[in-house]
């Protein structure tokens, strides 16, 4: 059996510019890789109306017993001005014993981790009772449509079955084997318009200023206090991202005023709940000003928590065993596809520190990639034992 070195692959994937969403033939590239450690492979590109197609990979070794899948991106963040790197991002470099590229932290390295972890293991486990499979998408750092969420889809129409899904996202904040994420909370945008009376400053009772009203709205929003957290979850939060008035003249009140905000909510909330909220504070404040408003919202994803059982108290072991520390079970940070994958099964994200994820000169510590390897041959040990 052929065996992947974790940092020669992290190298090759890197190389691939594949900012969301070009695929740059990355795709392709990891499913020769995975062809020939015997893995049934499926590339998937989804399209939809307004947004650019996207290319995923499902990948399936063995067909009978329980279905251990990995799931993980290969699409990344911009690079930014490429000046500010001391490297070309696309070029990957090893300095102080760290992998530098766009992409070594989040998440390439860790993809580069498991299928070298799946090579060492199928070595040394020819025969084992069950399935290994990986859920590879490059629309995780855009839009989310054309990417995991679809491949679910796909799946549960094939009805394919998973049993345990690791995702392996960046989850550390300053160590290898600090935390596993178990839930995540749910993301609410809102973008609001209030539609007031244009006319001269001069003379304000003749118009009816939408900024007066949207500042008294965002006032109100911020003064909620939603909840006080849970034993799992931190509190949720509103944040005002942007204010817009498009006025180019300051002696004419507005017409209208815009502005956008993002709700990170815990599981003591649903999109529908917090909708109904904000809605009834937006209908009380314009009936008083004698104004209208529109809301456009966008959901991201709910609240989720999985609830830890035997694999997650596994995995925490086989972490502690390699990195002498005991992770933290938690539900803090962004979201992450493990919202969609959630739906066919449990599962939890464990990965690289995430320090350096999305920044200049973004990278991985060889040590740490070294271990998270061990850490994800260990956990295929145990979990086929």
């Amino acid at each position: 059996m052929q065996k992947i070195n974790e940092l020669k692959l992290a190298k090759e994937l890197i190389r691939f510019p594949t900012v969301t969403p070009v695929d740059a033939g990355v795709m392709k590239f990891l499913e020769k890789k995975l062809k020939k450690l015997g893995f049934k492979t499926k590339l998937l590109e989804f399209k939809e109306k307004d947004f650019k197609p996207v290319k995923n990979l499902y990948a399936r070794l063995g067909r009978k017993g329980p279905n251990f899948c990995y799931a993980g991106h290969l699409d990344v963040v911009p690079p930014g001005n490429i000046k500010d790197w001391t490297i070309n991002p696309f070029k990957p470099s090893v300095k102080n014993n760290h992998l530098i590229g766009r992409g070594a932290n989040d998440m390439k390295s860790s993809v580069a981790a498991f299928v070298s972890a799946v090579s060492n293991f199928l070595s040394k486990n020819e025969k084992f009772n069950g399935s290994i499979s990986l859920l590879i998408t490059g629309d995780e750092e855009g839009d989310a449509i054309n990417g995991t969420k679809k491949v679910v889809e796909y799946l549960k129409k094939r009805k394919e079955k998973i049993n345990f899904c690791l995702v392996g996202e960046p989850t550390n904040p300053n160590k290898l084997g600090e935390m596993i994420k178990i839930g995540r909370r749910g993301s609410l945008t809102g973008k609001l318009t209030i539609i007031g009376q244009q006319g001269h400053v001069a003379y304000p009772a003749r118009a009816n200023n939408p900024s007066t009203i949207i500042v008294n709205i965002l006032k109100e929003l911020k003064e909620i206090k939603f909840d006080k957290g849970s034993k799992d979850f931190q509190p949720t939060n509103l944040e005002v991202t942007r204010i817009n008035i498009n006025n180019t003249a300051d002696n004419v009140v507005p017409a209208i005023a815009e502005a956008t905000f993002n709700i990170r909510f815990n599981n003591k909330h649903s999109s529908t709940s917090l909708k109904k909220k904000l809605n009834k504070i937006f209908r009380k404040i314009t009936k008083k000003h004698k104004s209208k408003f529109k809301i456009e919202y966008r959901v991201s994803g709910e609240a989720f928590l999985t609830k830890p059982n035997k694999t997650t108290f596994m995995i925490q072991n086989v972490i502690k065993k390699i990195t002498k520390m005991k992770p933290k079970l938690s539900t803090t940070g962004g979201t992450s596809d493990l919202r969609f994958i959630r739906t066919i099964c449990p599962g939890l994200e464990f990965g690289l520190v995430g320090k350096t994820m999305h920044k200049v000169d973004e990278a991985v510590s060889l040590k740490d990639l070294k271990n998270l390897t061990k850490i994800y041959e260990s956990i295929l040990k145990n979990y086929f034992k």
